[in-house]
């Protein structure tokens, strides 16, 4: 059977789209190549036709995951600018808010999944470095700080302390307590920023 020019790239990106949905939804590990391709619309016996290992396709999801939400957040606070508002505020507001913390499929790739790369390959980690610092520079240039090195070293605080309470208010086993987590986040990440580098 013949496709359509194309076709294979199609596949290839509706399989990165699925994975990356379906690692930050369930994990790594926990997901397996059968149940991702089949979420896919595609046949187990496919896979390998487009990535030589899972370990390739982590990469890829992992990289289109951050890709993403860091552009969804650079457009977000360029437009709370443009409307006189506080672009790192917004920033905050997302990333610690109900739908974030309730939809993690969806969400941010290092909240849920920074520890299962940890023990990726160098390559894997190597891509995830370089996105996370993608978003450290979109936090970093909504800090107004007397230099580049500080504002980078604020968002990189600012950054470290939204991931961990966004972990924390996912693990509360109750909306209440979960939700108050994520109001504490978003208040000390905004003092944070707000404060002198040290």
């Amino acid at each position: 059977m013949r496709y359509e020019k194309g076709h294979k790239d199609e596949t290839r990106r509706r399989i990165v789209e699925t994975a990356a949905r379906r690692f930050r939804k369930d994990g790594i590990a926990a997901t397996g190549i059968a149940g991702l391709m089949a979420d896919a619309g595609l046949t187990h016996g496919g896979f390998y036709a487009h990535f030589p290992s899972k370990e390739d396709l982590v990469r890829q999801a992992v990289d289109v995951a951050l890709t993403s939400a860091t552009a969804e957040h650079a457009a977000a606070a360029a437009v709370a600018r443009a409307e006189g508002g506080d672009g790192l505020e917004i920033i905050v507001r997302r990333y610690l808010s109900r739908t974030h913390r309730d939809h993690p499929e969806t969400g941010c790739a290092i909240a849920t999944l920074a520890a299962e790369l940890a023990r990726s390959s160098a390559e894997t980690r190597g891509t995830f470095a370089q996105d996370a610092d993608q978003l450290i520079q979109v936090i970093a240039a909504e800090i107004p700080a007397a230099s580049a090195e500080e504002a980078r070293a604020s968002a990189s605080m600012v950054l470290a302390l939204m991931v961990g309470a966004l972990q924390l208010a996912r693990a509360m086993p109750d909306a209440a307590a979960s939700d108050a987590m994520l109001q504490a986040g978003r208040r000390a990440a905004l003092a944070l920023a707000r404060q002198p580098a040290s």
